[in-house]
């Protein structure tokens, strides 16, 4: 069975883990959010540091790798991603490597809100429960909008017209309704039961 690789891609608080776990939920791809890399690492590493880095790094890259030659459905995959950064372009290639070297299929879901949407979902129950370092308030209020102004969090248009690309803009839809719209527009396999 040749698996998918769903990327769901926006600025913080757009909804990314939410709706993924939505999808999760109807098609039976597991929910890898970026965070379940991350907060462990900080338990040891500052974020950013070298050392953070490469364990992050090496966990996403081994897990995306052991779920593309399992049986398993596929995966859904969160991230940040700065358009203005060939970096983040070349990780998600990277990312998508073990999906794509296996015929498997690489989907991109682009999720956008306004800031104000995303301030108020910043606090969420279901967010902080699962990004521990979200609860400082504070600290992730800014840390929202210092991203957003240092970084293209928007494709732009980029990718208009491919079929593996859908951009939603999610500010006044609600997690079911956008998983519905990312299953239909992509003809995702419903799960059994």
């Amino acid at each position: 069975m040749t698996g998918t690789m769903l990327f769901i891609v926006g600025p913080p608080a757009v909804g990314k883990m939410t709706v993924g776990a939505e999808i999760g939920e109807r098609t039976g791809l597991r929910l890898f959010h970026n965070h379940m890399a991350i907060e462990p690492v900080l338990r040891f590493f500052p974020f950013g540091s070298p050392p953070f880095g490469r364990l992050v790094d090496g966990f996403r890259r081994q897990l995306i790798e052991e779920v593309a030659a399992s049986d398993l459905p596929g995966l859904i995959f969160t991230f940040v991603w700065a358009f203005d950064h060939p970096e983040d372009g070349r990780a998600v290639d990277g990312f998508a490597e073990p999906f794509r070297s296996r015929g498997g299929r690489v989907l991109f879901l682009e999720l956008q809100a306004d800031q104000e949407e995303r301030l108020k979902r910043n606090g969420g129950a279901s967010r902080l429960a699962e990004k521990p370092s979200k609860r400082d308030e504070v600290f992730s209020r800014q840390n929202l909008l210092d991203l957003d102004r240092r970084y293209r969090l928007r494709s732009d248009g980029e990718f208009d017209g491919r079929d593996d690309h859908l951009r939603i803009d999610n500010t006044h839809l609600s997690p079911a309704e956008v998983a519905d719209l990312a299953v239909i527009h992509f003809d995702l396999p419903r799960a059994a039961g």
